[in-house]
């Protein structure tokens, strides 16, 4: 659908032309919302319904209809809140979610605050009760004198307002749109009374054009980027640190790294933009992350450090290590929360990252001209001696990857995962071990750009140009972490490409908090494959609480058949117990089914993943 298709005049044309809406009567307030919803491309809302919100399904029953936006019911709000996470993340669209009144607003929180640590774009609607029932204790009552949700979403929004006039919706809808949209993104929060939902709008048709009113900012700081040109000029040894915001700019990075021969890390959230397999990639700093990562940015020969598109949390900055908060750092970023954690800094730009990176690509070419003086700069490889560059000289245990130890070493699960699905694959690592394991193990197969040969696809194809979405082919949750968030954001992933394989890799503790939403997939016949990391326990837990020398308590999960569960809603499943049963699967056929596919895999419980950060951030808390 054309992003002006339902705009104007021609929306009301179409909604009377369907005879939704009798010829004279005024749109309602939701069916305005939607009709805002739609011009600017949103495809799906993800929620779950109620009395206090049914005048928004009735509004999203009639887009449907007419071919416009279609509603996909959650089994919890909660995982209505990581699909639109998922659908954000893949499409670069705003992800919309909604919920009912009372418990299904409290439900949402967990999502909503997911979303907010990780700057997703979303908005969150909620209903309520009709304003003259405030006061009267009715039926779920989240109003200001009942249970305030508006209050508790006030911490984990960008805005946040009670739409308590018909009036007011569309000048609030703006801003709430433009807070989850413009840096630092995150979502915004909109609740309605029903009544106010119901009563007739003030405008046939959206008085906005939402789309040159949301499009993205170019503005940059000219003067701090002309310092950094500068100080590159005098540089001998720049590394850059690649953060997971910088999906839109991941083209100009790389490319700025190519001219200047300078090797790059990533955060655990930024590994998904690159590939594992490019020359320059020297492995993840920080959670699960590599000591050639470590390595490089200890290097005293390094003199310039850039941190792009990273908020300097604990997971992605080392637990705050000294090797990079110091004094060699330069910190680009569009969002000012991310700068304001790196006052050690050298230097702050601050900008849209894209605009930053073009400049300095620009620069580089410039300076290489013919009768321009290039800089004589030091490269140190980093690299083993007399080898090329592969992402398995970085692995912690490199022999385990090879294991055919039953039951299944992790390790080895990651490696096969990489080389057994195909390159458009999606791979979501849910929090806990799962994506401990993946930040370290989980490559996909040699890219055939750098001359290597894979055993089944999986090397990540990038194309020229802009890329939309947040998204790479690996996708974790950093800061808030809710246990569950990859199971629901598999599910909004793949309604938002339903023309690509999309991986859940879970554990058996997120799996029995939020699995239901495999029924999701189901309904929605789309081609998700749920791995469960299978080891009775809260793996991430248990392994902490012997790392830190304490007692073993409260992780321990009993035997669970997750493929009988699987099954029982709906989904194809296998029990893998070996490397043999893994690689037997038919993996192209799983991939064209239009359903999911649960994978239990049984791996072995005493394998410790790589959780050294979380271990030394948790020490010096003490």
């Amino acid at each position: 659908m054309g992003a002006n298709t339902l705009f104007a005049h021609d929306h009301m044309k179409m909604v009377l032309g369907n005879s939704e809406i009798a010829p004279g009567r005024m749109l309602e307030v939701a069916d305005l919302l939607v009709a805002y919803l739609e011009q600017i491309g949103v495809e799906y809302v993800f929620g779950v319904p109620g009395g206090a919100i049914e005048p928004l399904y009735n509004a999203l029953a009639r887009s449907a209809r007419r071919g416009g936006i279609r509603h996909i019911l959650a089994r919890h709000e909660a995982g209505a809140a990581f699909m639109a996470d998922g659908y954000a993340r893949e499409t670069g669209k705003l992800g919309v979610c909604c919920s009912t009144t009372g418990p299904g607003a409290t439900n949402l929180i967990t999502g909503v605050a997911c979303a907010y640590e990780n700057n997703i774009p979303m908005l969150v609607i909620t209903g309520q009760a009709a304003l003259p029932a405030f006061g009267k204790n009715p039926l779920q009552d989240s109003s200001c004198t009942g249970i305030n949700t508006l209050g508790m979403f006030q911490y984990c929004t960008r805005y946040n307002s009670l739409v308590s006039h018909p009036e007011q919706m569309e000048a609030k809808l703006v801003a709430a749109l433009q807070r989850a949209t413009r840096s630092p993104k995150g979502p915004s929060h909109l609740t309605f009374p029903v009544d106010v939902f119901r009563s007739p709008s003030a405008h046939f048709v959206p008085s906005y054009n939402l789309q040159s009113l949301l499009a993205p900012s170019s503005l940059t700081d000219d003067d701090a980027i002309e310092t950094l040109l500068e100080m590159l000029s005098e540089a001998n040894n720049v590394v850059l640190l690649i953060g997971g915001w910088c999906g839109e700019a991941i083209g100009s990075i790389l490319q700025f790294a190519a001219l200047w021969g300078a090797p790059f890390v990533t955060t655990p959230d930024g590994k998904g933009l690159v590939s594992p397999w490019h020359p320059l990639f020297r492995g993840v700093f920080g959670f699960g992350g590599h000591g050639s990562a470590d390595a490089v940015l200890q290097d005293k020969s390094v003199d310039l450090i850039l941190a792009i598109g990273t908020c300097m949390g604990e997971w992605n900055s080392g637990g705050w290590s000294n090797n990079l908060l110091n004094e060699r750092l330069v910190h680009i970023d569009e969002s000012e929360d991310h700068l304001s954690r790196t006052p050690m800094a050298r230097l702050h730009v601050r900008g849209r990252i894209l605009s930053v990176f073009n400049r300095m690509v620009e620069y580089t070419h410039e300076l290489r001209k013919p009768g321009k003086i290039e800089h004589n700069r030091q490269h140190t490889s980093h690299e083993p001696d007399g080898m090329e560059w592969n992402p398995r000289h970085m692995l912690a245990s490199p022999e385990k990857y090879e294991s055919n130890a039953i039951p299944m070493k992790p390790q080895r699960l990651m490696r096969e995962l990489g080389l057994l699905f195909p390159p458009t694959t999606r791979f979501l690592a849910d929090t806990g071990n799962s994506v401990s394991w993946a930040v370290h193990y989980l490559h996909p197969g040699i890219d055939r750009r750098f001359g290597g040969r894979r055993k089944g696809g999986g090397g990540r194809k990038t194309s020229p140009g802009l890329r939309k979405a947040g998204g790479g082919w690996l996708r974790v949750t950093m800061n808030f972490a809710s246990m569950g968030w990859a199971i629901g954001g598999a599910v909004g992933t793949a309604a938002a490409n339903p023309d690509v394989p999309v991986v859940c890799i879970t554990g058996d503790g997120s799996m029995l908090m939020s699995g239901q939403e495999i029924s999701v997939a189901v309904a929605e016949k789309l081609s998700v494959i749920f791995v469960v990391l299978n080891d009775q326990s809260l793996g991430m837990v248990k392994h902490g609480q012997r790392l830190a020398g304490a007692e073993r308590s409260g992780c321990d999960l009993p035997p669970t058949d997750f493929a009988a569960l699987a099954r029982a809603l709906g989904a194809e499943a296998h029990t893998i117990r070996s490397t043999q049963d893994l690689t037997g699967l038919d993996i192209a056929a799983m991939c064209a089914r239009k359903g999911p596919t649960l994978l239990d895999v049984f791996i072995d419980p005493e394998e410790v993943p790589p959780m050294n950060v979380r271990m030394r951030a948790l020490a010096n808390m003490l």
